[in-house]
């Protein structure tokens, strides 16, 4: 069921740029909330590159929720409902504000529920216990089909219905279009004067691509932060193609996704025991043999903080700088295990160790889209 706003998707104007209004909570349509750059003085966020929209130094992926494509074993029920309902909570009590979802995640395909629906859902119903301040990050997704600035206009509109809020805190193209990449930055821009967006971002963005995204966003006054992509001790493919020393050039946040190697870095997984579903063919019996003296590192490293692998991994990006990690969270207890990679930090030698141990190690496949 899609989460309608009051008044209209586009009935703002230009008024989320200006900070949230104190109004009665039974009065507000749950929406994201973001707070300027300058009032962040706890250590607890960070800055979306230029665009002074703060978040959380790390997010909470949402691809997993309603999914029935690739997670919970091609089938979503009630109790996997309530898990992911746990899983927002958790991160808000935790102090995890930042969401990330996608107008693809749970969509078009029988028994799924998308995902952007179910977050909007989750804020509303914590909206009526208490006045909630949730950072939202969503995609567009860059179908063949889809021509010109306003198919992105269009598909932020409905993104923002189901979603419940009149703007959202960063808008992103999820992967490069075969075609009319010029017009979807266009739109992006479009949808970031008219007040719909307060941030624009990219994902799965190559260097060379990254840059010209960079030059036509900035010819309009609009700064790029983010480019979302697949970042992990095991796969540092954004450091040898340049991306990430690209975003730490031109001040782009580079958002983290699959950050725990969807779950291979965390120890849950042995040779012995390996995952099932379409991560069995990544991540196979034979791999994570080779992962296993990387594995027990982190797990060594993690004893002597009190700390486990899962938090020691997400740390160790958060050590690369300018890393915002999105790991994804199925119920509560992973959650509140992701914010306990937050407020220590490794040390240089450490984070060096677990980088050579990882050098050993095969990389995984990425996401195609990423050599487009």
């Amino acid at each position: 069921m899609a989460l309608q706003v009051a008044g209209g998707a586009g009935c703002c104007g230009c008024l989320p740029l200006l900070g949230p209004r104190r109004r009665a909570a039974a009065f507000l349509p749950p929406r994201a909330v973001a707070s300027d750059g300058a009032a962040v003085d706890d250590g607890s966020k960070t800055v979306l590159g230029g665009s002074g929209v703060a978040v959380t130094k790390l997010g909470i992926g949402a691809w997993s929720w309603g999914d029935t494509t690739y997670w919970n074993d091609f089938q979503w029920d009630d109790r996997k409902l309530k898990a992911a309902k746990g899983a927002f909570d958790a991160s808000i009590d935790s102090g995890i504000t930042f969401f990330d979802t996608a107008e693809v995640y749970g969509a078009g395909v029988s028994g799924a529920i998308n995902s952007e629906s179910l977050l909007g859902r989750f804020i509303k119903e914590r909206q009526q216990k208490e006045v909630v301040e949730v950072a939202i990050a969503t995609k567009f997704a860059a179908l063949p089909w889809r021509l010109g600035r306003g198919s992105v206009l269009s598909a932020l509109k409905s993104s923002l219905s189901r979603l419940g809020v009149s703007s959202v805190e960063s808008y992103q193209l999820h992967w490069p279009g075969i075609w009319g990449n010029e017009g979807y930055l266009d739109g992006l821009a479009d949808a970031y004067e008219q007040g719909l967006v307060k941030s624009v971002g990219v994902s799965n963005y190559s260097e060379k691509r990254l840059r010209d995204a960079y030059k036509r966003l900035k010819k309009r006054g609009v700064p790029l932060a983010s480019n979302q992509v697949n970042y992990s001790l095991i796969y540092r493919n954004p450091e040898e193609n340049g991306v990430k020393a690209a975003c730490d050039e031109l001040g782009i946040t580079l958002i983290a996704y699959s950050p725990i190697a969807q779950g291979a870095l965390t120890g849950k997984y042995t040779p012995a025991n390996p995952p099932t579903g379409p991560r069995g063919r990544i991540y196979t019996s034979d791999f994570l043999s080779k992962l296993q003296p990387l594995i027990n590192k982190i797990k060594e490293i993690g004893g002597s903080y009190d700390k486990t692998s899962t938090q020691v991994v997400l740390n160790w990006l958060i050590c690369q700088g300018n890393v915002v990690p999105i790991p994804g969270a199925k119920n509560a207890e992973q959650a509140s295990e992701f914010a306990g990679a937050l407020g220590w930090s490794l040390t240089e030698q450490e984070v060096e160790e677990l980088l050579s141990l990882a050098r050993e190690v095969k990389p995984v496949m990425g996401f195609p889209v990423e050599k487009l």
